[in-house]
Order: structure tokens, then C-alpha cells, then sequence
């Protein structure tokens, strides 16, 4: 570790009743000795986990009052010693107080760098040290508890113990190589076999977590399609609950994608409003409508949107085909005015469910199929307490498979060394999930995404 004292503002920047700015390292005491003033002494005599009252300042040059925390190490975030100053809110404030530190010793923190050295020093570990973005970014209720069961260490617990397993595997077929006139007992072999085996379908349940992981952090992606004026911008906004498309009676108003994050039962849900797919009228229009195609081909989940009022079309039969292997519902708006569609066989209504925006009705209904959409690999009941990201995703997919080498090599005699580089391969990548493997480039990549001040 570094043996400079970094410092940084740790709330968000603006106006506010308060700020805190943050000091960890060797220097922080004294660097708070320096830019603080009480007639209660000096920062650096006062006990561990204390809050004190004083100035900020030197020489009668007022900045503000201030509340200092002293935490001495290793009972602090980052194991290093650390002050924690909370000043009235405001930008000036806060820039003038951080300025004096910096002033005084201090080196303004890089973004993640204070979660960094929690890392490093060993408090956290790489999970844990992910988590706590995805908990400062979290969105829904699902996404916070999922990163707060990461945070308390869930997913490393798994690993860690499926990193047990596996060098003790390592360790007795280490033994073999150094002793190759024993051969591995056949009931030794088929316990080795039935660990590795044990570990593979272990980490094959974390892996599929994976999609609830990317939903839970990116959100999932939902287009509404549907004919010029057929109720979709008026959708959007009732499930959003704003008025964010424009609506009007004009066919072909929304000549944009218009796309929104909405809390629907706890998972965030990343709607887009389209243009309606027609014989596109100038050249706005056509950069619409591509854009609608491009918006259909990468999402998750299609609602495709009907004027119940209106017979069945052919432009609904052709935007049919444009998400022909997409999921989707059928919504059937304005089911407040008389019924006029039906749906042919090839548009079942068994994925169709009624609404009215003017009374509400069905809305709630729509909100239950895209819940259940968003669950239906597995059942709601068993969704995982833990959902991974695209980084664990990687490492444990590149495990398992050089784990099933391992086994394959193993149940064909092939040498055991052979069969010992495949499971340490499988257990370094296991490791990088944590951070018992890891290089300065994956560690740049992670931390460059935090804020400056966590």
C-alpha cells in the first residue's frame, strides 16, 4: 500500500445540510492536527471513534465549524487511520475545507480508491468491494438486497468454500505426483471424482444467477411496439406513473425511441417507447422507425401494443414478424371503448391482457406478466439470495470448464498432471472472483467505476 494520505468529498456534490470529507492514511491525523482547531486539543489526542466540535482553519482564517471524527486504525473502512470532517453543505464549503487538506499533506483520492485500500488491506474482499457500488447504484428494493447479501459476504462464502474443496482435490493428487509408484485407490478416485463433480454443479447454480444479475443492475429491456396512435406513448406513461411520452390523437407523434427506467415489483425495468412502424414521412421519421428495429433486435421482452377498438391489421401481422423469437405480450389498450379486435390464432390471447389507461384497469395485470417474465427461468420462490455480475459470470464459466476437463481426463487415466493443471486452472479462476488472483488491469477496471470519495 501507499504511504500517502488521500482525501475527497464522500457526498454528492451540491447543496445540502451537510458534507463530509474524508481523510484515510498514515497522515490523516496530523494532517487534521494542522487544519483543525478546538480548545479541546489536537485530533491526534483524541480517543478512537470520538466526534469533536471545532474550526477549520489557521491563523484566523475561518472556513467553517465543523463536527471532525477520529477513527483509528485497523477499526476503520480502509485499516488505516481515518478523520471524517462534516461541514455545513454547499460546493464552496465543502471544495475549501478539502482544499485546506490537500493543502496540508493530502492527495485528493482517486474514484473507489478508499474502497480500494479496504480491499487491499484486507478487510473486503473483490465481491464485497463490487457490492458496495452496486448498492450505492441500486435502483429496486431486489437490486439492494441483492448487493447487500453480497456486501455481507454470501457470494464469497460460496467460492471460498468451493476453493477449499478443490485444493484439497489438489492436494492429493499432488501426493500421487510425488509418489507415482502408489496408485490412487479406486474408492480414493471416486471420491476425488464426486468432489469435483460436487464443486462443478455448486458453481453452476451461482452461474445461473447470472441473468437475474444483469436485470437487477442494467434493468430489463421491454420495447412497446405497436401500430401509429395505437396507445403505446399513453402505456409508457402509465407505467412509468409521469408524463413522459408525448401523447396526442395525431398518428405518429413519437418519431423517437424514448426510453425510461421504471420500479416494477422491485426489479428495475428499462422501457422504450417506439415510433410506430409505417411508411416512414420525411427523413426524422425513417431515422425513427430504424431506430424502433434496432431497439426490437436487443431487448428482452416485446409488448406489443393493439387498439382495441380497431380491427386486426395487416401493419400488426407484419410487426409480428419483426419479434418473431422475441417474448411478448399481447396488450389490448382501451378497453374502456367497444371491442373490435380479433386476435388470429397465430397472436394467442393466452399472452394477452386487457388495459385502460383512462381507468386504470389491467395495469396492474401487465405489471404481474412482466414480474413473471422477468422470473420464469425459475420459479419466483427460488430465485437465488445472490445474483452475480458479467465479471463473476466470466471467471466461473472458464472454472467449470477446465474443471470438466479435469474429470474427463481423470476418468480416462489420463497422468495426473495433466488432471492437476486442469483443476488448478479451475481454481484460479474461482479465485479471481474474490480476488485471490487478480492483476492490476482487473483492479483498475472495477475501482475506475466507483465515485470519487467511496
Amino acid at each position: 500500500m501507499s504511504e500517502d494520505t488521500i482525501a475527497a468529498i464522500s457526498t454528492p456534490i451540491g447543496e445540502g445540510g451537510i458534507a463530509i470529507i474524508r481523510l484515510s492514511g498514515p497522515g490523516a491525523l496530523g494532517i487534521a492536527d494542522t487544519v483543525f482547531e478546538s480548545s479541546r486539543g489536537k485530533p491526534s489526542e483524541y480517543l478512537s471513534h470520538t466526534i469533536h466540535f471545532g474550526t477549520i482553519g489557521t491563523n484566523g482564517d475561518l472556513i467553517d465549524q465543523v463536527m471532525l471524527t477520529v477513527m483509528r486504525a485497523p477499526r476503520t473502512y480502509t485499516l488505516e487511520d481515518v478523520v471524517e470532517i462534516n461541514c455545513h453543505g454547499g460546493l464552496l464549503t465543502a471544495r475549501k475545507v478539502l482544499a485546506k487538506c490537500l493543502q496540508n499533506g493530502a492527495r485528493l483520492a482517486e474514484p473507489g480508491e478508499f474502497t480500494k485500500r479496504a480491499f487491499l488491506n484486507g478487510r473486503i474482499d473483490l465481491t464485497q468491494a463490487e457490492a458496495v457500488m452496486d448498492m450505492i447504484s441500486a435502483k429496486t428494493d431486489h437490486a439492494h438486497s441483492a448487493a447487500a447479501r453480497i456486501l455481507d459476504g454470501h457470494l464469497s462464502r460460496k467460492i471460498e468454500h468451493a476453493r477449499d474443496w478443490l485444493i484439497t482435490v489438489l492436494a492429493h493428487l499432488e501426493a500421487h505426483i510425488d509418489f507415482p509408484d502408489e496408485d490412487i485407490a479406486p474408492d480414493s478416485r471416486d471420491k476425488l471424482l464426486a468432489d469435483l463433480e460436487e464443486v462443478v454443479e455448486s458453481l453452476r447454480r451461482l452461474l445461473a444467477t447470472a441473468h437475474e444479475g444483469k436485470i437487477l443492475r442494467e434493468g430489463l429491456a421491454v420495447v412497446i411496439i405497436g401500430r401509429p396512435n395505437a396507445g403505446k406513448s399513453s402505456l409508457m406513461n402509465a407505467l412509468l406513473g409521469e408524463d413522459r411520452s408525448i401523447v396526442t390523437p395525431i398518428p405518429g407523434t413519437t418519431r423517437d425511441t424514448i426510453e425510461e427506467i421504471a420500479n416494477v415489483r422491485g426489479v428495475p425495468i428499462r422501457f422504450t417507447d417506439t415510433a410506430g412502424i409505417r411508411e416512414a414521412r420525411g427523413k426524422v421519421e425513417r431515422v425513427g422507425v430504424d431506430r424502433t428495429r434496432k431497439a426490437l433486435a436487443t431487448c428482452e421482452l416485446v409488448l406489443h401494443v393493439f387498439d382495441r377498438s380497431r380491427r386486426f391489421s395487416t401493419e400488426d401481422r407484419q410487426l409480428g414478424r419483426l419479434y418473431a423469437s422475441k417474448p411478448v405480450i399481447h396488450v389490448l389498450s382501451k378497453s374502456d371503448l367497444p371491442r373490435r379486435l380479433i386476435l388470429p390464432q397465430d397472436f394467442p390471447d393466452a399472452n394477452a391482457v386487457e388495459v385502460s389507461v383512462v381507468t386504470s384497469d389491467g395495469i396492474e395485470r401487465l405489471k404481474t406478466l412482466i414480474e413473471e417474465h422477468v422470473w420464469s427461468r425459475r420459479g419466483r420462490a427460488e430465485v437465488s439470495p445472490i445474483a452475480i455480475n458479467a465479471r463473476h459470470a466470466d471467471a466461473l464459466r472458464r472454472a467449470i470448464d477446465s474443471l470438466l476437463d479435469g474429470i474427463s481426463q481423470m476418468r480416462q487415466r489420463a497422468p495426473m498432471e495433466i488432471v492437476s493443471q486442469q483443476i488448478r486452472i479451475g481454481l484460479n479462476a474461482a479465485g479471481e472472483i474474490v480476488g485471490k488472483t487478480s492483476t492490476d488491469d482487473i483492479l483498475d477496471k472495477i475501482f475506475s467505476t466507483f465515485c470519487i470519495g467511496k
